[in-house]
């Protein structure tokens, strides 16, 4: 079925029921359940254990020191006075520890690869040993990076450079996930070019990121992989390499991410659970609980899901949340056919984006290399009350599978004041809109079933 409308694009097929409502009881459960950590009374200042706040001394030594006082007294805080602490080295989390970085610190990484041991990580989706994240925490619990400081990766002109190298290593990743090479074997490192990550939580629990500023990462700013209750509030981002998305959920479960203003080159949260044949073997960890509220955006994408989604993603709350800057899409939910894995049961409600290219965009066609035997299920998303002031291509696009539709989509009090395209929707079933209204300068939407 097509249909063409020139100027106004005004949907009201249908009233929704009570329960197609944002569902608060569910956010508010999810919320009361993510455990904010607390810590002993011990502290310590890394300038009385030989740091240097003079941008020029190795702090590395001290902040070590101060991280295995904290071991041995199970716990306390790191206090990071104001100065600009050079570590040539990466700091790794112990149970029961605050980083906290007071006004005017700032904390700046060097980039020798040689500084940063192999660890256990992900990258793109495939487990792998790689470079050490330049903040990293493995098997951890009640942690946290609090104040009003700044974390700043220093890669603009070191590891980024990497960006232009690292082809022939992503590719090799993906062929050891897809013919599912033991991870032992998969050793990156020295000879490789794989960036690593800003601020990685692995296999970790009950986590606080809070207030601090993030800076000029090598790769994605914060990761959390396999780790669960998680609140991340108050952050800046001013992060403009390539790759630098803002959050990055992967296998992750009970997350809330509130009051964050961003400003990155790449997706501001992007939820992600494996790739693949890799992502589908971890099918009993999707990532999940999922809330994401009162956040201004700027940057690539606002809220993205995929394109590795393998493991499935579902329960993910976004609300009252509006742009701050340029956006390339509002909202954006990507697969493909090797991916498999489900979207579902995704709420929007409330937000506000300004112009972009897309506002809302639901693809099954993002590009992949596997073999293309592996659809996902997308279903099950809502969105109410979302505006959007022009769309420079398309206001909405919802593409499924031939052979798996895009399934249950609602779309109620949705309002674009101007669009060079109004609506494509390929490959779908049970599509219900309500108040979706497209406005003046909308041209020739099409739909098609």
């Amino acid at each position: 079925m097509k249909f063409k409308l020139a100027l106004l694009f005004l949907i009201s097929f249908c009233c929704f029921a009570q329960n197609d409502s944002f569902p608060s009881a569910k956010v508010n459960e999810i919320v009361k359940q993510i455990q904010v950590p607390k810590f002993p009374s011990f502290k310590i200042e890394v300038t009385k254990l030989g740091a240097k706040g003079d941008s020029i001394s190795n702090a590395k030594p001290a902040f070590d020191k101060a991280m295995a006082l904290c071991k041995k007294n199970n716990g306390g805080t790191i206090i990071v006075p104001k100065g600009i602490y050079t570590l040539n080295g990466p700091i790794h989390f112990v149970s029961n520890v605050n980083l906290h970085l007071e006004e005017g610190a700032k904390i700046r990484f060097g980039s020798n690869p040689k500084d940063y041991q192999l660890v256990l990580t992900s990258w793109e989706g495939t487990m792998l040993y790689n470079y050490s994240p330049l903040i990293y925490a493995n098997n951890v619990e009640n942690i946290a990076i609090t104040g009003n400081g700044i974390i700043d990766g220093e890669a603009k002109n070191t590891w980024i450079k990497w960006k232009s190298l690292e082809k022939k290593d992503q590719l090799l990743t993906r062929e050891m996930n897809h013919k599912n090479t033991p991870i032992k074997e998969r050793i990156f490192g020295e000879g490789h070019y794989l960036r690593p990550q800003l601020i990685q939580f692995f296999n970790s629990k009950n986590i606080l990121i809070e207030d601090v500023q993030i800076e000029d990462s090598p790769f994605w700013c914060i990761h959390l992989l396999k780790s669960k209750s998680i609140t991340i509030r108050g952050l800046t981002y001013n992060a403009h390499n390539n790759n630098n998305d803002g959050i990055d959920p992967e296998y992750s479960s009970d997350i809330l991410i509130e009051n964050i203003l961003f400003d990155n080159a790449d997706d501001n949260v992007a939820i992600k659970a494996g790739r693949d044949d890799e992502g589908r073997s971890n099918s009993n960890t999707p990532s999940e609980n999922i809330v994401i509220r009162n956040c201004a955006f700027k940057g690539l994408h606002a809220i993205v899901i995929g394109s590795e989604m393998s493991a499935g993603v579902r329960n993910v709350y976004v609300e009252n949340n509006k742009f701050r800057g340029y956006l390339k899409r509002g909202i954006f939910i990507k697969t493909n056919s090797d991916r498999g894995g489900f979207v579902k049961d995704i709420y929007f409600n409330n937000l506000a984006f300004g112009k972009v290219e897309d506002c809302i965009y639901i693809t099954a066609n993002y590009h992949g290399e596997g073999s293309g035997l592996f659809s996902s299920k997308v279903s099950d998303i809502y969105f109410s009350n979302i505006s959007c002031v022009e769309a420079t291509n398309t206001g909405i696009v919802i593409e499924g599978f031939p052979d798996k539709k895009v399934a249950n989509i609602k779309l109620d009090h949705v309002t674009i004041q101007s669009a060079k395209n109004g609506m494509t929707i390929t490959n779908t079933e049970n599509v219900r809109t309500n108040e979706v209204i497209i406005g003046e300068k909308a041209t020739t939407p099409t739909a098609v079933k």
